[in-house]
């Protein structure tokens, strides 16, 4: 990665520090860097559009244009073809040095102008584009964390039926006191198993009364990379060892995601 690149990466940090506002979703010495900026810009009525702006920064960037995909659910998808190509289209201009702050700046303040133009208004359905890392938009995976199952029979026969009847596949994960789901699936069919999860008397409390389930917590919630392994099914696991657990998020391509959000609930 050139030196220009590594500092303009490190500026884009810095400027767009507020929560969720960037992150890198990967990096590679063959393929580059793959960021997500979360942005607003004003639209039509002085109305205020959220942007998700994904940019592709190819190894021999800036010397060719940078990949771009824009998505918001305020926008057709005519009007997000549209707005990716007016991006494209400045970038030309900006060839040869470091241009995704100059980018963003631009169409926050040209939004509206695109946004006016009348091949834009047409088409109602909302847009989005799956980034050069995205294996399949509609697919996610979540990391559940649950404090524990009294009815553990019961419980684990219910999160089964579950995620068969909603289509997920994964994991429901022992080791120790630790309890964990790694669901993976369409994003709406997780919304609706945690609705289930949490609306459902799916355990018994300390008396032996049906309960629902009032800890369970979301550890992390993200759509499925290219470095993430496709579960074929849901499985029942328990694990002897914290290595033994750690092995399977590694055989998942979730090595990260155990460092960031498993390891902390051992200590």
């Amino acid at each position: 990665m050139a030196e220009s690149v590594r500092e303009e990466l490190s500026a884009l940090a810095a400027i767009f520090c507020g929560p969720h506002e960037w992150e890198v979703l990967s990096r590679s010495e063959t393929d580059g860097t793959v960021f997500r900026i979360h942005t607003k810009a004003e639209g039509l009525m002085d109305v205020d559009i959220p942007l998700e702006l994904v940019f592709h920064l190819p190894v021999n960037y800036p010397l060719c244009l940078p990949g771009i995909s824009v998505n918001s659910e305020y926008l057709t998808r005519a009007q997000c073809v549209t707005v990716k190509e007016k991006l494209l289209e400045q970038a030309e201009n900006l060839l040869s040095e470091p241009m995704v702050h100059e980018l963003v700046l631009w169409i926050q303040q040209n939004l509206r102008y695109i946004l006016n133009q009348p091949e834009t208004g047409s088409g109602s359905e909302k847009c989005t584009f799956p980034t050069s890392t995205t294996v399949d938009d509609g697919l996610w995976i979540t990391l559940l964390h649950l404090d524990h199952m009294r009815a553990k029979t019961k419980y684990v026969k219910t999160v089964e039926k579950w995620a068969s009847d909603l289509r997920l596949t994964g994991r429901l994960m022992f080791m120790g006191k630790i309890i964990l789901i790694l669901l993976q699936g369409d994003k709406s069919n997780i919304k609706e198993y945690l609705i289930l999860q949490k609306t459902s008397k799916v355990d018994v409390d300390s008396s032996g009364k049906k309960c629902k389930e009032k800890m369970i917590s979301v550890l992390f919630e993200t759509k499925v990379q290219t470095e993430h392994k496709r579960f074929l099914a849901f499985e029942v696991k328990e694990y002897s060892s914290l290595d033994e657990l750690q092995k399977e998020f590694e055989t998942a391509g979730l090595k990260k995601l155990f460092s960031e959000f498993v390891l902390g609930l051992v200590k």
